[in-house]
């Protein structure tokens, strides 16, 4: 810069206009070249966005859309930083120029991490949600995302004090101090904070769910899992907020993760009909095994089970195809109606609770 200041003054002796004139002249050829180079640069990414649209790979899309913005902000700081050093000489003497130049690259990175996180969180939510994959729920997506913006967020303030002439060692020192403190007093937060955590990495259970505890009485659908409480709500529709260390010492039970949904019903003839019930429970056990939605490689049980005081109790137990209640209710109904068929079809009935009288005859009179 200083060269280019003598050199306009010899210009200014030469061609008897005035340095300052010749100065605003400069200024208007550096900013006029600083526009023209940020459009180049925004022409030359917008058509790497487009080329990288058409490949069927994603992550060049989402790497060139999230470094565009970051890197058009720092063509302006840039020049106009080295522009402003050029027009105030005092500016070079206390290196502000420089200063300002490394704070907004520190922050047109941290941009730049943070867009791209989201742009990757966004990517892996739909893939998951087009290709129904539960390799990663969106709650834990989203914490992951974060905690990785946190991160980058402190290492950008560190970075920004540093610059700024900070000693970060002792930032450092006071600040594993200060988190004992904090972190004596405010035990139960941190706890619920890890609980949250062994969430996510172990995950239980995600948004959507359906779980319950018997310790506890909690039973509901989880609606959101936040650093600190989870919301359920409850079958009655009532919100129900549980703080996330409990789930570290409780017993949870997830059945919206159930493979098949279980049928385990007593059936009950009469004792008139006893001598019918091996034929009732050998057509029973072959229409469950010709059933479409009942699955009989999960097992699948009929048989006499008791004599009851006022019936013949035969055990029916088998899994259905589907773990949706409707769909379950439905094939249920049906079993069951196909069962009662069957046990009139072999002329028995179904029993119900009954008492037998005896009436003793009075001793005849002599």
């Amino acid at each position: 810069m200083t060269e280019l200041r003598a050199y306009i003054d010899k210009l200014a002796q030469a061609t008897e206009i005035s340095s300052e004139v010749w100065l605003v002249v400069v200024v208007f050829v550096f900013v006029f070249s600083l526009l023209l180079f940020n459009w180049l640069v925004n022409l030359l990414l917008t058509l790497l966005i487009k080329k990288a649209d058409k490949t069927k790979m994603v992550w060049d899309e989402i790497i060139l859309s999230s470094i565009k913005p970051p890197v058009r902000l720092l063509i302006w700081v840039i020049g106009i930083s080295h522009i402003a050093e050029f027009v105030w000489d005092t500016l070079s003497d206390i290196h502000l120029a420089s200063k300002i130049s490394t704070l907004f690259v520190i922050y047109a990175l941290v941009w730049f991490a943070i867009r791209l996180l989201n742009s990757i969180d966004r990517h892996v939510i739909e893939l998951q949600d087009r290709y129904e994959s539960k390799l990663l729920d969106a709650s834990s997506m989203r914490a992951i995302n974060k905690l990785l913006r946190i991160s980058a967020i402190i290492t950008a303030v560190l970075l920004t004090m540093q610059t700024l002439g900070y000693n970060i060692s002792g930032v450092l020192a006071f600040g594993g101090v200060g988190g004992l403190i904090v972190g004596l007093a405010a035990k139960d937060m941190l706890a619920n904070f890890f609980g949250g955590l062994m969430i996510y990495l172990d995950r239980p259970f995600q948004e959507g769910d359906w779980i319950r505890s018997s310790d506890r009485n909690i039973e509901g659908t989880v609606v959101s899992i936040g650093w600190r409480l989870t919301k359920i709500r409850t079958f009655d529709r009532c919100p129900l907020y549980v703080p996330n260390s409990m789930f570290t010492s409780i017993v949870l039970e997830n059945p919206s993760r159930m493979s098949h949904r279980r049928i385990n019903e007593t059936v009950g003839v009469r004792y008139d009909d006893i001598s019918k019930v091996p034929t009732i429970v050998k057509q029973i056990e072959k229409m469950l095994i010709e059933h479409d939605d009942i699955d009989e490689k999960e097992g699948l049980v009929v048989s006499l089970n008791e004599f009851s005081d006022s019936s013949v109790n035969i055990k029916v137990y088998a899994f259905t195809r589907h773990k949706d209640l409707a769909d379950y209710q439905t094939v249920k109904q049906d079993t069951l109606l196909k069962i009662s068929q069957i046990i009139e079809a072999q002329g028995a009935e179904i029993a119900f609770p009954t008492q037998t009288l005896h009436l003793i005859p009075p001793h005849s009179q002599p």
